[in-house]
């Protein structure tokens, strides 16, 4: 019988909370679930906290994968085209960004950035800058693999059709080429969204932040931080999922 991840999540969930469910364990540490029961009007409350970053969460990801996407697909044609110094500049920017730690593009992006350019990005737009930098030098490396990957010969029959360049790519070449790199795709948003969690350092009110915060207050990391680890885990199964509903729609789409 197979088992889904969501029953192992909940499988997991018993147990660990019938292991602490005495109130301590063979360590001596007493565990306060109080903090996030939400049975009880404080737990709630905490758990309102928490999960009001949610939303901030979302948009960060949201956004920065859109815009790694669009700047991936065109470092791609770049890297694929004639000129050589297109061919260049594509590869720079691979090289360069795939180098460079997140963390570390983030706090550039946020505090040296403006000294440069002169302009003040908040929190969630340096959050942006630096997951989408950051991300489209893999989304290019995908892209440009799942373009490579459309048979020759497909191209040549679409121009025998009188199709352009143009057309032959965004009608023949690219479709199938999102079929092919569909789940490394969904890889790279469900990265994305793991990263999210660093733009915390910097202020942004999203998941981690939040339970930051209230770690200060309650001074209960355990707890607190193994529910964080709930929410990101729900959130990574809930979009792996979708990306697998949306791989096998694709799979019976018409070719």
């Amino acid at each position: 019988m197979k088992v889904r991840p969501a029953a192992w999540l909940a499988l997991l969930s018993l147990a660990l909370l019938s292991a602490c469910s005495n109130g301590g364990d063979a360590s001596g540490y007493t565990w306060g679930w109080y903090v996030i029961n939400p049975l009880t009007d404080k737990g709630a409350s905490n758990l309102r906290f928490l999960l009001a970053g949610l939303g901030w969460t979302l948009a960060l990801s949201v956004t920065a994968i859109v815009v790694s996407v669009i700047l991936g697909v065109l470092l791609a044609l770049a890297g694929l085209s004639r000129p050589k110094p297109l061919r260049a500049i594509s590869r720079t920017y691979v090289e360069v960004f795939r180098a460079i730690p997140l963390l570390v593009l983030l706090l550039w992006v946020y505090y040296g950035l403006p000294m440069v350019t002169g302009l003040q990005f908040g929190a969630f737009a340096a959050g942006v800058i630096s997951l989408a930098l950051s991300d489209a030098a893999f989304e290019s490396e995908i892209f440009r693999a799942g373009i490579q990957s459309v048979a020759k010969g497909q191209r040549e029959a679409a121009h025998t059709l009188g199709l352009s360049s143009r057309d032959t790519f965004r009608y023949i070449v690219f479709p199938q080429a999102i079929r092919t790199i569909l789940p490394a795709l969904g890889n790279q948003f469900v990265y994305v969204l793991k990263m999210s969690s660093l733009v915390s350092v910097i202020g942004l009110q999203e998941l981690t932040r939040r339970a930051n915060e209230l770690n200060v207050t309650e001074y209960r990391p355990l707890e607190i931080y193994t529910a964080l680890v709930f929410e990101y885990l729900l959130l990574i199964l809930l979009t792996s999922w979708g990306v697998r509903r949306l791989e096998k729609r694709m799979a019976s789409a018409p070719r």
